[in-house]
């Protein structure tokens, strides 16, 4: 019946991919024109227009041409009408199908590493490249010629830019460290020493505020530096001002923005978290720290024009954010949005999880273009959030983004599947499409790509060290230059001083001043001299001067191979490359003397003697040089990184010298014109900033006189290997090597030079203030035990707080939690390494002789059980196990046990295993030459067995690190046998050799612990698993459980991490539950008994929120062991009425609760009229309190004039007071609506979490709403109590019910009552 309409279906689809409807989406048989069936693309075609038309004008503008054009206009047709009308359009004059032309020009290898930085100068005239292979390289534009290396960096670069007057460069790198260079000269300016990790992001500001100038670098520690310098003498401050973001150990600002003007930056983070700073004042000050995205924040980039900024994070969402009335509010764009009408297969479900990857402006800021890991490009209007185009073609994750100058049609795209495509993200079509293959090696994933800023030119960087030049025009000046581009000073060794400065170690010059180097391929052979005429300073040089002599020469391993004899190092005599630049320089001398010039005399002090002696070495300098190991490759060792001792006497810089180079002009600086357009950016961003600040205070703003604003200080306590990658911020990605373990530094204070400066300009002047009262242990009146919230500046350190390891939710292999009745292998010696490490670092104090090795006979590995766990308060939090000896052979406990302490050190390996994963890898077996995959920061990483040792010779029956292997990269490890697993039949290895793949969740799970019988009682661990969440969902149901719902809220309560050690709740059992986190049903039984341990622990022994905690304990226990229960609440009622209820019930729980028992009813005293009395004392009390002082009279509007701005109903307890001793509040609902007020007016006006101000308010307002629901409780009983006097039948209908019925309405009914009562304080 219904087949035509099936065929109708297939159809449809097909149909709109070749000629879209009017209407997408919209199937029907009875459409006509582009929504009928039968339509062709021959019946859609436009009529050409002629000359004239392109003449008429719309509105003033020429008309524009409809979609389904076709082919291009005629050009004559637009010049002619532009000639007759004065305007034309851009796009008729330039289509998108012009950027076909654009071919490629010259792909050259000038780095022995991946590249993962670009960049342009501000004229595009110059091209800058930044390597793992440590260097910084400048090419021409417009030639493709090598025109400098700028040396300097020990590890990775990781991020370039430029400045906008076209003088500096700097460059951030994985050594920790900022470089900065003139351009002019290439000399270097500063190295800036303020982080202690990784470099992720640099950026120039474009902010122009007199001479005043700031460079801003990012860092994996967390942090933001600020650098300020100065624009005419581009020096650059020591200290930079410093925001140390870590809102948990291991957190990493990943990326960075400043706005067109200027005045703003953002960043995002790996906590979620995108942070706001503003240049407009004295010094930099953070406005405001947005919460929205739930995963990381991978990439924020502001718009060309206005205070709008987009973020993508891996949550699967990007937020376009914009700045209104002193907030920033996002527009949300969900990457799950699919194109409406768009039936077509398409890659959207490649992946379960979609991740923003990265993020970018079209060139107006009309729309926004997200890549997402499914591949695809999303297309987006900025305004609407409406998804406009789905750009598929990619065939892996895309991390480059480029929108073309000044064509807001254009933008470039490049992944890691070598694809660069060039998009029309107007009719959402692809223009052209480049594929990086690299010939006998395949594709070379694009690592970065940048537009010039004239258009004409866009340039690419790879994973194998290339540099793509494309753009218009022939290639007839890229044909010049060799593929290979070198110089063989590259790779030479290199000296520091105390302040990271570098020279050149054996002719101890500064890289830049020694003379033009020659042009070498990558093994390190000179090329010919035409090419040799490409390097500045050599371009009038003879062809003979240009010739390196070649010889023969025996290496290391007996090989003979040719040889630049000019890199023979012979401390005697001088080699043939050396007198040949010799000659050149005397030539040169000759020249100038003939020219009638006189050549500079040498300066006194030269550093090298006639005779050829080897130049001193400059004091206090450390030199480091790698062997000489030959010119041909080695293994990984490259032949031009073996250069190093090419290194001619001759090349010291004599006065001649140092006066040419310092003549000669690397990049040229912009003109002036540019610069007043970035100023009036400034200025604009500057008065929306004050504008609103008007409006609206800053929330360091407080409102009573006596309390002022105070520097915090933060303490960093992990940083990053600086061979890590992956965007920078240490996830999964791809990597060309396994990453290193991270190292640990010292806990180091960290304040900036504007701190100290602030902190010493406020010393005394400080108003003196009373002491704040001690909080009293007990209270004659009813009140949870709150804690006292300290004021921010006494608030802990962020090494106080619970490390990531033991909040883990989700069940790793690595590192090693214990749990309860975990059978583990324990290795002596990786123990005693943890101790030396703590030792050496000074982490914590340990006592040697309560090592258990020092107190009982140990053997290098021990089988023992975990029968004890406790955790101890840090810094760092500890773990404290006692261990039982368990027998070998028959698995039970000997009666013995020791007792260790420790804690997750990144780097130190685990020495506890579990006797699972131990006996699993003994069976495996592994020989020598065996193959193996491991996995190192969620990726497999592939390698072979090499021997099989002890790893110490005092252990000689250990497996404790016993075996060598080599890497696929090239490196050798040590590695245990439980860290190694077997590759199976069909695994997918990595394109490229020595790279990582990742895991999936199925490899993951199926590398979990797999439980044992018995282990979950009768009922296997999904089952059990399923039934207690369900347990824990009930009673989530229940107010009882409220306060260990979630984990507790730090901001409110900030020491309480320094009271308890192992945080958990009701919502994390339960999502570990759902990850199967627990190895056992006694695991999970241990964290439930820690809720009340946590409450015990916290607050008064006595207090309710620890009597709610043991019941809610109890309750979930009993459920825990009950496995054929599965309703929780009846045995929450069986609690229930077993307890005493004064035991049950706070003194605090409303009266109305207290009067529902199941026992005989006393009389109701209570009266209507209480409460006013009530209301009076409880006035009282709060005026007792000194946190209410501020509260007591009116805001005083001549030193807060801006307090009316936000609060529109201003509230004090002095007009509260006079009005209830007035009788002006007809119940005590209107007393509790105005104290709530006064309450709501403190946070609006001063929501800094961190103020005292706003700790006072939260302290005040807990016991005013713990004694208030107490009075309300009992005017509304007493109402009711007066209602039913009057219909007194109800009374006796309700006592003829059966006994069974009675029972279980008054069961409940206190249910209900427990349901909706407050519990307050602190708990788990």
């Amino acid at each position: 019946k219904d087949y035509l309409l099936r065929i109708c279906e297939r159809l449809g689809p097909l149909l709109d991919k070749e000629i879209p409807q009017s209407v997408l989406g919209v199937q029907t048989l009875l459409g006509v024109g582009r929504q009928s069936l039968l339509r062709a693309a021959k019946d859609f075609r436009h009529t050409l227009w002629k000359g004239s038309a392109f003449a008429a004008l719309h509105r003033g503008r020429p008309p524009e041409l409809p979609v389904n054009y076709g082919k291009p206009p005629n050009v004559v047709h637009i010049l002619s009408a532009r000639q007759l009308t004065g305007c034309g359009r851009f796009s008729h004059l330039f289509p998108t199908s012009t950027y076909q032309h654009m071919k490629m020009h010259k792909r050259i290898l000038g780095h022995l590493s991946s590249v993962y930085c670009i960049a342009f100068d501000r004229s595009g005239r110059r091209i800058f490249t930044g390597s793992d292979d440590c260097l910084v390289k400048i090419w021409a534009t417009d030639d493709g010629r090598l025109l400098s290396t700028l040396r300097g960096h020990s590890a990775e670069i990781s991020d370039m830019a430029v400045n906008y007057e076209n003088t500096l460069l700097a460059a951030g790198s994985c050594d920790k460290v900022v470089r900065v260079w003139c351009l002019r000269t290439c000399a270097p300016l500063a190295v800036l020493q303020g982080h202690s990790a990784s470099i992720t992001s640099i950026q120039f500001s474009p902010a122009r505020k007199g001479t005043t100038r700031y460079l801003t670098s990012t860092g994996a520690d967390g942090t933001i530096c600020f650098w300020q310098w100065h624009a005419s003498t581009m020096k650059f401050k020591d200290r930079p001002v410093k925001f140390a973001e870590r809102s948990r150990p291991g957190v990493q600002i990943s990326c960075s923005s400043f706005s067109s003007g200027g005045m703003f930056i953002a960043t995002g983070s790996t906590d979620h978290v995108i942070r706001i700073y503003y240049l407009g004042s004295e010094s930099p000050e953070k406005m405001a720290e947005l919460e929205s995205h739930t995963d990381k924040v991978v990439a924020v980039q502001f718009c060309n024009n206005g205070d709008r900024f987009v973020s993508g994070s891996r949550d699967g969402t990007a937020r376009i954010w914009h700045y209104h009335q002193h907030d920033w509010k996002s527009l949300v764009l969900d990457m799950a949005t699919k194109m409406t009408g768009n039936n077509v297969a398409s890659g959207e479900d490649k992946v379960t999880k979609l991740k923003v990857t990265m993020v970018a402006w079209d060139r107006y800021d009309a729309t926004v273009i997200t890549a997402v890991n499914n591949f695809l490009l999303k297309v987006w209007n900025s305004s609407t959030g409406q998804l406009l185009h789905s750009l598929s073609g990619h065939d892996d994750e895309v991390f480059v983004l480029e929108a073309h100058p000044f064509d807001q049609r254009i933008v470039l795209s490049a992944g890691h599947d070598g694809n660069i495509f060039v998009w029309d993200i107007d009719k959402g079509t692809k223009i052209r499409n480049y594929f990086n293959m690299i010939e006998g090696q395949g594709h070379g994933a694009v690592f970065d790509c940048k537009f010039s800023p004239d258009g004409q030119h866009f340039a690419c960087t790879d994973s194998h060290g290339h540099l793509l030049l494309f753009g218009f025009g022939c290639n007839k000046y890229y044909e010049k230059i060799p593929d290979q581009m070198f110089f063989h000073t590259d790779y030479r060794p290199l000296i520091r001083d105390a302040n990271n400065y570098v020279l050149d170690e054996q002719t101890q010059q500064a890289p830049h001043l020694m003379p033009p180097p020659f042009l070498v391929d990558v093994d390190g052979n000179p090329h010919p001299t035409r090419f040799q005429r490409l390097v500045p300073g050599r371009e009038n040089c003879k062809d003979e001067q240009l010739i390196p002599q070649l010889g023969y020469v025996a290496n290391g391993d007996g090989e003979v191979v040719e040889q630049v004899i000019g890199q023979q190092t012979n401390d005697q005599d001088e080699s043939i490359l050396d007198g040949m630049i010799r000659e050149l320089q005397r030539e040169q001398d000759l020249r100038l003397i003939n020219e009638g010039e006189t050549p500079p005399n040498p300066p006194l002090n030269r550093s090298h003697s006639v005779n050829g002696e080897c130049p001193r070495k400059l004091p206090g300098l450390d030199v480091a040089s790698p062997p000489n190991v030959g010119l041909r490759r080695s293994g990984q060792i490259e032949g031009v990184r073996q250069m190093h001792h090419n290194a001619p006497r001759s090349q010291m810089a004599t006065e001649r010298d140092l006066m040419a180079w310092s003549r000669r002009v690397v990049v040229n600086e912009l003109p002036p014109g540019i610069k007043e357009c970035r100023a009036a950016k400034g200025e604009i961003e500057i008065s929306l900033y004050t504008a609103d600040k008007k409006r609206k205070p800053s929330h360091t703003l407080q409102r009573v006189s006596y309390f002022c604003s105070h520097s915090y200080n933060f303490f960093i306590v992990y940083s990053d290997s600086s061979s890590e990658y992956s965007d920078w911020t240490a996830d999964a990605g791809i990597n060309l090597q396994p990453p290193k373990r991270q190292t640990r530094q010292a806990a180091r204070k960290i304040c900036s030079s504007s701190e100290d400066e602030n902190m010493k300009g406020t010393k005394g002047l400080e108003p003196k203030r009373r002491k704040l009262k001690q909080p009293r242990k007990k209270d004659n009146t009813p009140q949870f035990a709150l804690p006292c919230i300290l004021p921010a500046e006494t608030a802990p350190s962020e090494e106080w707080l619970a490390p990531q390891w033991i909040l883990d939710t989700i069940p790793r292999r690595s590192p090693f939690v214990p749990q309860m009745g975990d059978e583990i292998i324990y290795f002596r010696q990786g123990h005693e390494a943890y101790v030396r490490a703590v030792r050496k670092a000074k982490i914590y104090s340990i006592n040697m002789q309560k090592q258990p090795w020092n107190k009982m006979e140990l053997r290098e590995q021990e089988f023992v059980k975990t029968v004890g766990i406790k955790y101890e308060v840090g810094p760092p939090t500890l773990c404290c196990l006692k261990l039982a000896f368990l027998d070998p052979i028959t698995g039970k406990m000997t009666g013995e046990s020791f007792s260790i302490k420790y804690h997750d050190m990144p780097d130190v390996i685990d020495f506890l295993v579990l006797h699972q994963f131990y006996n699993e890898a003994k069976e495996r077996n592994w020989q020598i030459g065996d193959r193996f995959r491991s996995i190192i920061d969620d990726a497999w990483w592939f390698g072979t067995v090499e021997s099989q040792q002890p790893f110490q010779a005092e252990y000689p029956d250990s497996s404790f690190q016993c075996y060598s292997v080599h890497w696929d990269n090239n490196e050798r490890e040590r590695m245990s046998p439980w860290d190694m697993e077997p590759i199976p039949e069909g695994t997918a290895y990595p394109e490229e050799v020595g790279a990582g793949v990742p895991v999936t969740p199925e490899e993951l799970t199926a590398l979990l612990y797999k439980p044992q019988e018995g282990e979950w009682g009768a009922h296997s661990r999904d089952e059990e698993c399923e039934r207690v969440i369900r347990g824990i969902e009930q009673l989530l149901s229940l107010d009882i459980s409220n306060p260990f719902a979630v984990p507790v809220d730090l901001s409110a309560y900030p020491m309480y991490c320094t009271v308890v050690a192992y945080p958990t709740d009701l919502t994390t059992i339960r999502r570990r539950l759902e990850n199967r986190f627990y190895r056992r049903i006694s695991a999970l039984m241990w964290e439930v008994r820690y809720i009340e341990h946590n409450a015990r622990t916290f607050n008064e022994p006595d207090s309710p929120i620890v009597k709610a905690a043991k019941i809610v304990t109890d309750v979930l226990l009993r459920f825990i062991g009950d496995q054929s229960c599965t309703d929780i609440l009846e045995i929450y009622n069986k609690e229930l009425q077993g307890r005493n209820v004064n035991t049950l019930i706070p003194s605090a729980m409303p009266v109305s609760l207290q009067v529902r028992r199941r026992v005989k009813r006393q009389p109701m005293k209570a009266s209507a009229d209480a409460w006013k009395e009530q209301c009076q004392q409880l006035l009282n009390l709060i005026y007792e309190r000194e946190d209410s002082e501020p509260f007591r009279q009116p805001v005083d509007l001549f030193s807060y004039p801006d307090y009316r701005d936000i609060v529109d109903t201003p509230m004090d307890f002095s007009t509260v007071k006079e009005t209830l001793e007035a009788g002006n509040y007809t119940s005590p609902l209107e007393f509790y609506k105005d104290i709530r007020l006064i309450f709501c007016n403190s946070k609006a006006y001063t929501p800094n979490k961190k103020s005292r101000i706003y700790s006072m308010t939260l302290r005040l307002s807990a016991l005013f709403e713990n004694h208030m629901k107490n009075i309300i409780s009992e005017y509304k009983s007493a109402l009711q109590c007066q209602k039913r006097k009057r219909p007194r039948y109800r009374k006796r209908l309700r006592s003829s019910s059966s006994s069974p019925s009675t029972s279980r309405a008054s069961s409940l009914v206190l249910m209900r009552h427990v349901q909706n009562r407050p519990v307050e304080g602190v708990r788990s």
